[in-house]
């Protein structure tokens, strides 16, 4: 449940942010009326991002056997791609972001295309909709109401610090957040990556694709089935999702999922430390 109320609390939040630009720069260039096309841009992207979620999750019900680990395994990497590119896209753009938004917007108020509004703050809130049902799905098949319910949480904190953030105007270091956030999700795209090739490895058993020593064990641990120390147990389940953890991995996750905190982990951190992002309010 924590690492699905990081990835859900985060992608809201980013959201929650765009959005406040949005609204406060609408009020202070005295175009208030026009708040109500911008909020019809975020209604509609909320409902496309339930319809997307609810889609994803019949087509999979809907699947057989062996047909359902592929699915699971291709878009627990697709995730993993989106959400590296985010957490990269977030380092170098984040201290331009208020800049950004607010130009754009001042061209849509300029011209009084309010289509173009409704349109925009459409756009940038389905992508985090879109990004986190994304990044979401591999945790859902695995535990829905767990994924439900952190997703909830996630969603419900993003917006109560919004609300103090731009509304009380308590003062945060967006920076930091980001910086740290972005290394937990650093780890847990390594596990989902590695949890990725997992399953891509069972759908290659089955239907009888030899993957020689890969396909091996690279490790068994004497954890019963029942203890709360498995990946499926109550302590075991925390890690498995945050940092990838299990007690068996084939040799194939394990490569994978080391190969890419070896590369993602060190990029991401130079790059914040390069850039040194400044406030995005």
């Amino acid at each position: 449940m924590i690492g699905q109320f990081l990835l859900a609390f985060r992608e809201a939040l980013e959201a929650a942010l765009i959005t406040a630009i949005i609204l406060a720069y609408l009020a202070r260039a005295q175009r208030k009326p026009l708040t109500r096309y911008a909020w019809h841009g975020v209604y509609l992207a909320v409902a496309a991002s339930f319809v997307f979620g609810a889609s994803v999750w019949f087509m999979y019900g809907s699947l057989s056997g062996s047909t359902k680990a592929l699915f699971e395994g291709v878009a627990a990497l697709i995730a993993v791609f989106v959400l590296s590119s985010m957490i990269y896209w977030m380092a170098r753009k984040g201290k331009a972001l208020k800049m950004e938004v607010e130009k754009k917007v001042d061209a849509m108020v300029t011209r009084g295309a309010t289509l173009a509004l409704t349109s925009f703050s459409f756009i940038v809130v389905f992508r985090e909709g879109l990004e986190t049902v994304l990044f979401l799905t591999p945790f859902l098949f695995e535990d829905a109401i767990g994924t439900l319910v952190g997703a909830f949480l996630g969603i419900a904190a993003s917006l109560a610090l919004a609300y103090i953030v731009f509304i009380v105007g308590m003062k945060i270091n967006i920076r930091k957040f980001f910086y740290f956030t972005s290394i937990l999700l650093v780890l847990l795209a390594g596990g989902l990556a590695g949890y990725g090739v997992h399953e891509l490895a069972e759908y290659s058993e089955d239907v009888g694709i030899e993957l020689g020593w890969l396909g091996e064990s690279a490790y068994v641990l004497d954890i019963p089935g029942d203890s709360l120390f498995h990946h499926k147990g109550a302590v075991g389940s925390i890690f498995a999702v945050m940092f990838g953890y299990t007690v068996n991995a084939e040799w194939a996750r394990v490569i994978v999922h080391f190969v890419y905190l070896a590369i993602a982990l060190p990029l991401v951190i130079w790059v914040y430390r390069k850039d040194r992002i400044t406030s995005v309010i």
